[in-house]
């Protein structure tokens, strides 16, 4: 009987490509895909075991024994690992953070609350439409014109539907099933339809989980007691076995992306995973991202290669549309109002349109994007404004707080009650928030209704669902709120929907800004009319010629995405060019300054054919948490090439860094602020 390997390599959340390596612990118990305590540097550190051997690595005289082992069973394997390593070298991060990111960081499992319903799959409730079948059989044909799909369709189209189809047809051919939906909101609600349609055969991650329930939850897909899985970006890390499909609802949402080392998309990181362990991937949107649409125009029209920024093979997209609304429903009636003469932030167009709306018994939704109650401070005699003092951004008026709270970092002071700077009375905050619109809309409609819902007012556990059930219900005429009542709900008895104000995402300097604001007023929209053909969608503005308003109040997603992509190609953005952002923070300006320079001057001395450096400059956020915050961009036609600039210049840049900078690298970014 062969002799259990007596040394094990070990990585831990750190930067770089670095494994340790260490003895067998004095119980034995030591072996690959388990996490361990470890002497490291001065202290004891957690770290996992990726690989073992039979003697200590060349050259090394000394080594250290494990301390013990935390896992009695392991908690990742050999593809886990595989995954690991193509992550952290596309996004360019240590391997050890790769697959911290991946593997919940609970250290026992919990007791877990099972969905509700029998282990056997129950029939699907829903009659399917005939394009909801033809999608079906494309995605499930024995010899697939492709391996990925698209499906674009109006909202209330019934692509919940087909993906829950699919998701059937691949379970009961015995594989499993990942189902990333993009944010806890959405969680709930999804995770609903799916334990009713699947049972305890169903598990779910969102970022309200404890450590430990992810963690059981993790186990459970690990031994196979999960056949499909739904959440949030990480649950495209579940380690379902036989996977055989994956979809991405609301394909576009930002969220998908992380902001945190590694800063991988959950996209990408699902086409990596379909293409290595053959299962189809299905993304849908009524408003798909520019690159996905960029590829699905492309010639042929329905059968394009869709870039993976990797190498090899690319998978191929095929897109099924879907067209009309299934539950009575219609497209609602969608106009532009003008703020420019308006008193107050409730045009009168909007306030007729709801006061008819409650006559009839309907419900309305209101949406701004900016909570509080006023969002800029400013002085009319001498221009000041009050800015946070640890990032460069405005301070946000709230009311019921009584102070002026900084949205990045926290920070809050009672505003001043005369100019700072020049004593002058002639100084106060404008501009709107959920807590103003509130306020005003209690005031004009005193026998209405209201229900508030934004991060203020929903911040305890389970609020937003209660929210939100209510007003299903019919327990109250208006629900008021921010990004979370704009996507992925149905509310049967909603009429009117009013966008406060459109504007608030255009003035970004970032090349998305129209992209994202067409996406969320398509999105909002499709709340209204979503049972009856009589909604409407009244969208105020100071910008009401804007083209993104515009098209978006007609529901031209192929308008929008021909002009907007006409100037992306101009101005040499994705989808026609690929990014990698460098970006230096440090409390000391100079430092961050010093440091940002370096990495740009060692990425021009090396620039490939047709790549180029945008920058160094200050972020358009230059303080952030009492950090001082520089970038630039590599830009180029192809990934492989600006990867391995990037590595150059973090290879430079390492070896003369400064330990009081922290320096980030975001490929494929999707904020640049």
């Amino acid at each position: 009987m062969k002799a259990p390997p007596a040394y094990f390599d070990i990585v831990f959340d750190i930067p770089g490509d670095l494994r340790f390596s260490y003895h067998i612990d004095p119980r034995g118990e030591a072996a690959v895909g388990k996490r361990a305590v470890v002497p490291f540097g001065r202290r004891e550190s957690t770290g996992y075991i990726t690989a073992s051997r039979e003697s200590p690595p060349e050259g090394i005289k000394e080594i250290k024994d494990i301390r013990r082992v935390v896992d009695k069973e392991a908690i990742f394997d050999e593809r886990d690992i595989a995954l690991a390593q193509w992550v952290a070298g596309y996004y360019l991060c240590g391997f050890g953070q790769a697959l911290s990111a991946m593997i919940p960081s609970g250290r026992r499992e919990a007791s877990y609350s099972a969905f509700a319903g029998e282990e056997e799959i129950p029939p699907a409730p829903l009659e399917m439409s005939a394009e909801q079948r033809k999608a079906m059989e494309a995605i499930t044909a024995e010899n697939p014109a492709a391996s990925t799909f698209y499906l674009f369709g109006i909202t209330g189209s019934g692509k919940t539907e087909v993906f829950l189809r699919a998701a059937e047809y691949f379970m009961k051919q015995g594989g499993g099933v990942i189902y990333l939906v993009p944010e806890i909101s959405l969680t709930h609600q999804t995770a609903e339809a799916i334990g009713q349609r699947f049972g305890s055969a169903a598990a779910t991650f969102h970022s309200r989980m404890s450590p430990a329930a992810r963690f059981t939850e993790w186990m459970r897909i690990r031994r196979g007691e999960v056949r499909i899985v739904v959440g949030p970006r990480s649950a495209v890390f579940a380690p379902i076995r036989d996977l055989s499909l994956i979809i991405i609802d609301e394909e576009h949402d930002g969220s998908y992306k992380s902001e945190n080392t590694p800063r991988y998309h959950a996209r990408q990181v699902a086409m990596r995973r379909s293409r290595t362990e053959g299962a189809r991937l299905v993304m849908g949107s009524a408003t798909p991202s520019a690159e996905a649409w960029e590829i699905m125009q492309a010639e042929p029209y329905n059968q394009v290669p869709l870039k993976e920024g990797g190498t090899g093979a690319s998978p191929s997209i095929l897109r099924l549309d879907l067209t009309r609304r299934l539950s009575g429903g219609s497209p609602p009636e969608i106009y532009p109002v003008s703020l420019e003469h308006s008193e107050g932030c409730l045009s009168d167009e909007l306030k007729n349109e709801i006061r008819k709306t409650a006559r009839m018994g309907r419900q309305s939704i209101l949406f701004l994007n900016r909570r509080g109650f006023a969002y800029f401070y400013h002085c009319r005699h001498c221009g000041f404004e009050l800015s946070c003092k640890h990032c460069s951004v405005s301070l946000t008026w709230h009311k019921k707080l009584g102070r002026a709270i900084c949205h990045y970092c926290g920070y809050s002071e009672i505003p001043p009650q005369a100019c700072p700077n020049c004593g002058s009375l002639e100084a106060g905050f404008t501009g709107f928030g959920t807590e103003l619109i509130e306020e005003e809309v209690s005031r004009t409609f005193p026998d209405l209704r209201i229900r508030r819902a934004d991060s203020d007012t929903t911040s305890r556990k389970g609020s937003l669902e209660e929210t939100l059930d209510l007003f299903r219900t019919g327990a109250f005429d208006i629900l008021l709120g921010t990004q979370m009542v704009a996507k992925g709900l149905n509310f049967p008895g909603v009429r009117l929907v009013g966008v406060i104000l459109a504007d608030t995402g255009l003035q970004l300097p970032d090349f998305r800004a129209a992209e994202r604001t067409f996406s969320l007023l398509v999105q909002v929209s499709g709340r209204a009319g979503r049972y009856f053909p009589d909604g409407k969608v009244i969208v105020q503005t100071f910008r009401p010629k804007d083209p993104a308003i515009l098209r978006a109040c007609a529901l031209d997603v192929d308008g929008f995405f021909k002009a907007e992509l006409a100037q992306r190609k101009l101005l040499g953005f994705p989808p026609y060019s690929r990014l990698i952002r460098f970006t230096a923070r440090s409390r000391d300006e100079e430092r961050a300054e010093k440091a940002i320079g370096l990495a740009a001057r060692t990425a021009l001395q090396s620039l490939p054919r047709g790549a180029e450096v945008l920058g160094p400059v200050e972020c358009p956020i230059s303080l952030r948490s009492g950090y001082y915050r520089k970038q630039f961009l590599l830009r180029g036609p192809a990934m492989g090439a600006l990867h391995a600039l990037a590595r150059r210049v973090m290879e430079v840049y390492t070896k003369q860094k400064d330990s009081r900078v922290y320096m980030e690298v975001d490929v494929d970014p999707v904020n640049l602020l």
